[in-house]
């Protein structure tokens, strides 16, 4: 069977074919398109991993970079039958990295307090609600997702670039897999690491993460839970962040399970907890757990293993039937401890903790019509 493509937007990304012959996987070199000039593509292959109705799409290397129509819309899969022995397309543009993002889609986000107070601490720390964008014109509610480092999620202008959050979240309405509300807590400045360290005053001396985590489950998700239209229950509720803000989530999943039924963990510094010795409370009937691990093959050495290790710890305390865990490992061999990586991870992460969907986003036909401009 032969693919051929014409696309005129060029730009240096190789171009991949991707289907139900290989489990859609949108980087798979053994699929990689073959480039004979400026505009024109094309790829053989052999019969035999393809079904009789084939499904496939184009894709520079990824589903943050896949091909769209002329207006920048999602494109639905494209069919031929076997049969045929040649097919022969036209891509209009690509996304690069998730873009472009449609004004329509972005989320609402507020300011829930400059200055919340946290009696457990007693200090006070900015909070914002990153809300659907059609928050305020309908009746619905929502499930509740609490990330922490509020100031490196959506600001721009901040220290170390953001997650863009503001911006993916609205690739997923897109995709009808935007009704998630994110609760953003701001980090504690020069009491970050002690707020975020649960109990170990070697690296941080006096560290408060008990108090932290008590805070977030027993006084802002009350708060939240009155003052917004929520999906109180576990099943909706979930906690995350990256870095040490991803191990804090850790310990607040791990010890108030009937709270939290997902956690997004990017980049957890395992480091500080090198034999996995977090606590768990312990039921008599097991709660499900979904937990999304990422982490990037150029972190450092060690990244990637303490990972595999934490993986391997999970599935110690299942057989122990203590918890039922379910959790997605996503590495990126090329990703390094950055707020442009997790940009990336977090839509997938997103689809999966919230949507039960084993597709990406970009195989989900949109629930609302474009604006065509």
């Amino acid at each position: 069977m032969r693919f051929e493509l014409y696309t005129e937007e060029k730009d240096d990304r190789p171009v991949f074919i991707t289907g139900n012959f290989n489990n859609w996987n949108p980087k798979d070199y053994n699929y990689q398109l073959v480039q004979t000039d400026s505009c024109n593509y094309y790829i053989e292959i052999k019969d035999e991993p393809l079904p009789d109705d084939i499904e496939y799409k184009f894709t520079k290397g990824g589903w943050e970079n896949v091909e769209l129509d002329q207006y920048g819309n999602i494109t639905p899969n494209r069919k031929i039958k076997k049969a045929a022995g040649k097919s022969s397309d036209i891509v209009e543009k690509w996304r690069l990295n998730w873009g472009p993002f449609k004004k329509e889609f972005f989320p609402i986000a507020e300011v829930i307090s400059e200055e919340f107070y946290i009696p457990q601490l007693d200090r006070h720390r900015k909070v914002w609600a990153v809300l659907p964008y059609d928050y305020h014109t309908s009746e619905k509610s929502y499930p509740v997702l609490y990330l922490q480092d509020a100031q490196n999620l959506f600001n721009e202008g901040s220290d170390f670039g953001n997650w863009e959050i503001d911006k993916k979240l609205s690739i997923l309405a897109e995709y009808g897999r935007g009704d998630v509300i994110v609760i953003a807590i701001e980090h504690g400045s020069q009491n970050r690491i002690k707020e975020y360290i649960f109990d170990n005053d070697n690296i941080a001396n006096g560290s408060e993460g008990k108090k932290y985590i008590r805070f977030i489950t027993d006084t802002l998700k009350p708060f939240v839970d009155e003052n917004y239209r929520t999906k109180k229950d576990r099943d909706n509720t979930g906690i995350g962040g990256s870095s040490l803000g991803a191990l804090i989530s850790i310990y607040s999943g791990f010890l108030y399970p009937e709270v939290y039924s997902k956690l997004l963990i990017f980049s957890p510094s395992l480091w500080v907890e090198p034999n996995n010795n977090f606590p768990m409370m312990n039921f008599r009937v097991p709660f499900k757990t979904k937990i999304y691990l990422y982490g990037g093959g150029q972190e450092g050495s060690k990244m990637v293993k303490r990972i595999r290790i934490f993986e391997e710890y999970l599935k110690r305390w299942e057989k122990k039937n203590l918890f039922d865990f379910e959790f997605r490992t996503s590495i990126n061999p090329e990703g390094t401890h950055s707020e442009f990586y997790w940009s990336q991870e977090f839509p997938r992460a997103i689809e999966w903790l919230f949507y039960d969907n084993t597709e990406n986003p970009v195989e989900v036909k949109p629930q609302q019509q474009s604006i065509k401009n």
